[in-house]
């Protein structure tokens, strides 16, 4: 009989991790790789019977191969501190590792709640960002600081599940905001790697695209304020990731008075 190991990455999420865990509560094992939190994130997490494991953080991507590295089980899924996982997506996770002709991997869709009502449009659903399901060796993440990328190990096509996960991407509107200060610093240690042009320019022509791709090519003006504080903030992360791209090469510091 398969059993699944179950892992959330985490860093200060004492707010959201006991729902998380809970929501995962039926896996074989749980675990929180955590970057050592200092709000009682792995205190919690602890005293819901989690295993936790402390990786100094340098990125997404490194973080999350280590967190499949410490899975003990066949099978490995994938929740992030925001996500719960539904009972339906349970029950559909259940079934797949006890059948013989399931696939690899696989991807499952999000539904995300923001600003009291759920985002049914700004490229936020059905989100398949990557596979969540897995066997325990056939997916490998790129070293990438952050939106990090992914290869499988397998040939096998992957599989898509029918429920969707629920996210609460952002508690508030300041954490909308720090989040985008957060990935920005990230994004421009990324984009440094990969040689990417800088400018101020730049930085305002991608923010613009940002906006106008979240809040009309993937229509969020359907999705109220909601959908525009998404494209917003994606503007404003996309800019300052551009930006600070830009304040690593160019001569910002003031001049000597002496």
């Amino acid at each position: 009989m398969s059993k699944i190991s179950a892992y959330i990455i985490a860093y200060n999420e004492a707010a959201k991790i006991r729902a998380a865990i809970e929501s995962i509560s039926w896996a074989d094992e749980v675990l929180v790789v955590d970057s050592h939190s200092t709000d009682g994130t792995t205190e919690i997490a602890q005293s819901m019977g989690a295993r936790i494991i402390q990786v100094p953080f340098i990125g997404f991507g490194d973080l999350r191969n280590q967190a499949i590295a410490a899975c003990a089980y066949d099978w490995v899924f994938s929740l992030d501190a925001d996500e719960r996982c539904t009972d339906e997506v349970r029950d559909e996770v259940l079934n797949i590792i006890q059948s013989d002709n399931s696939s690899d991997v696989y991807y499952i869709p999000r539904k995300n709640f923001f600003m009291g009502r759920w985002i049914k449009h700004s490229g936020y659903y059905p989100d398949y960002r990557q596979p969540q399901l897995f066997r325990n060796g056939t997916l490998k993440y790129k070293l990438d600081p952050v939106h990090e990328g992914f290869e499988l190990q397998t040939s096998t096509p992957p599989g898509y599940l029918k429920n969707p996960i629920w996210q609460v991407p952002f508690r508030n509107l300041e954490e909308i905001l720090h989040k985008a200060n957060r990935y920005s610093s990230l994004g421009a240690a990324k984009l440094e790697a990969e040689g990417k042009p800088s400018g101020m320019t730049t930085a305002l022509f991608h923010g613009l695209w940002a906006f106008v791709q979240h809040f009309f090519v993937k229509r969020g003006f359907l999705d109220g304020w909601a959908g525009f504080v998404i494209a917003l903030g994606n503007f404003e992360g996309t800019f300052y990731k551009y930006a600070k791209l830009h304040e690593k090469i160019a001569n910002w510091e003031p001049p000597n008075p002496g």
